[in-house]
């Protein structure tokens, strides 16, 4: 079988996963959305379908006041006599913690935190013992990998934090996960920063608390050389063994917006690359190392067929899992229903850190066809956004105030916030179409069928290249506006 990468498309960083019986599992990292931390299922490994999040209650999880890619980082998942565990780091707070639950499709429980430091937080089960590491300072002031005994009903330590491995040099030693494969200790981590010189590495051990020796090869997988190259920033994996016996990484990385253009803005994806022991217990991963837009295998029977959904509406999307909140939302600001979206606007913008009525779905392609109905009573602003964070976003939408009503279009790059382009309207609702390439944005109203152009934007603006921070664009529904409601009606963004 021939696969596609990413296996996750859009703005899913950070993947962990876990294998229970015939499924597998996998969790992401959310910053500043909510709910928290997506999860997903597979039975094949390609085809993955998200069936909730782990943190759905504000009780979780501290959101208010949380700047663009702070919040929630990088979570891990394991399984253990029968009961799922998920550990992740607030950032903003500098607290690790765990959930866990004994349904995969209930909810989750409160938090247990962990006085370790660090970031990237990782659970190992062995002989009825939990083990707890992070990467940053142990109980010394030593740094890398960092390992302490845990208490898991409690999440007490009942061992000091230790280093046990400082990686290869690199920057930004992170996202350690430990694994025992056929009696050895192996430990997986990520240099290079999330970004061009990303890269995953590893070392073994006769011992859980090491010493640990590197594999002489490392990194074991990385894209970093390879300039003018599409598919960047791969790194931050988590190994898995499938029902026959074979091992895969699953890892993120970004699709740049071209060959030679440095820019991404779709978000740190998830893609699968296959992993290979050699008879001196060492693994390699990939194809000579990196990972690649497709592997053809006879791992995966070809009988499996890669499911690719073009078009995302109201109707085939769920408001519970497709769909996400900027920190912790107003519940009475929205009214979510079959086919439609009625929001309820305040005076926070799009502009601010906090909470402004929006709801978002990720942009999972470059090229695409986006279009809703909007209407809107009250005086105020609402419509479609491009959103990469408080100050990078592209708003599309109907204004109304003291002039008259428009359809406007804004863009919001850094400092620079400038309407651009607008046109007035006979009534309160518009048609708002965007589409959308690997370039550039073009902007349209709609009315009574004829498209009025509203201007164009380069998608380079909204990437992580110039924003800044972990997160990728979203496709918003947004409400400003105290005395404002907007109603949303035939929402699709078609994939081309």
């Amino acid at each position: 079988m021939k696969y596609s990468n990413p296996v996750i498309k859009g703005f899913y960083p950070d993947p962990s996963v876990c294998k229970v019986e015939d499924t597998y599992y996998l969790v992401c990292s959310s910053f500043q959305y909510f709910p928290g931390v997506p999860l997903f299922e597979s039975k094949d490994l390609v085809n993955w379908t998200q069936i909730g999040h782990c943190l759905t209650r504000e009780s979780q999880v501290r959101l208010s006041g949380v700047n663009s890619s702070g919040g929630v980082f990088a979570p891990t998942i394991r399984h253990q006599d029968g009961r799922f565990y998920m550990t992740t780091t607030n950032d903003t707070t500098r607290q690790n913690f765990y959930v866990w639950t004994d349904d995969i499709y209930g909810e989750w429980s409160e938090p247990v935190y962990v006085d370790q430091g660090g970031i990237d937080p990782d659970l190992y089960f062995e002989n009825g013992r939990a083990f707890f590491m992070s990467n940053g300072l142990d109980d010394d002031g030593v740094g890398g990998v960092i390992q302490c005994e845990l208490n898991i009903e409690t999440g007490t330590k009942l061992s000091p934090s230790r280093s046990i491995w400082q990686g290869t040099g690199g920057r930004y030693l992170e996202s350690p996960h430990m694994y025992k494969i056929d009696g050895r200790y192996y430990l997986m981590a990520a240099e290079g920063g999330t970004e061009y010189g990303h890269m995953v590495i590893y070392a073994r051990s006769e011992s859980l608390h090491g010493p640990f020796e590197s594999y002489a090869s490392n990194p074991v997988l990385t894209n970093r050389n390879l300039g003018g190259y599409e598919l960047q920033g791969v790194g931050h994996g988590d190994l898995v063994q499938d029902g026959e016996g074979n091992w895969w990484m699953l890892h993120l990385g970004f699709r740049q917006i071209g060959r030679w253009l440095t820019y991404h803005h779709l978000g740190r994806e998830v893609f699968l690359t296959p992993v290979t022991f050699g008879e001196d217990g060492w693994f390699t991963a990939g194809h000579d190392g990196i990972t690649l837009t497709g592997f053809n295998t006879d791992r995966i029977p070809d009988t499996t067929l890669q499911r690719v959904k073009k078009s995302e509406t109201f109707e085939n999307t769920d408001w519970n899992l497709d769909w996400c909140y900027l920190r912790h939302p107003s519940a009475a600001n929205y009214r979510l229903a079959h086919g439609k979206a009625t929001l309820t606007g305040t005076e926070v913008t799009l502009d601010t850190p906090a909470s402004p009525t929006f709801i978002g779905i990720r942009q999972k392609d470059f090229d695409a066809t986006i279009s809703c109905e909007v209407s809107l009573t009250g005086t105020g602003e609402a419509g479609l956004t491009l959103y990469m964070d408080e100050n990078h976003h592209y708003d599309l939408a109907i204004r109304r105030d003291a002039t008259g009503i428009r359809a406007i279009t804004r863009l919001n790059v850094g400092d620079i916030k400038s309407v651009e382009h607008q046109t007035a309207l006979p009534g309160d609702s518009v048609k708002l179409l965007i589409r959308s390439g690997h370039e550039r944005y073009h902007f349209f109203a709609v009315i009574d069928g004829v498209e009025f152009p509203l201007g164009t934007a380069q998608t380079r603006y909204l990437s992580s290249e110039v924003a800044g921070g972990f997160t990728g664009v979203l496709i918003g529904l947004y409400a400003v506006g105290r005395d404002s409601q907007a109603e949303f009606t035939v929402f699709e963004c078609a994939y081309i």
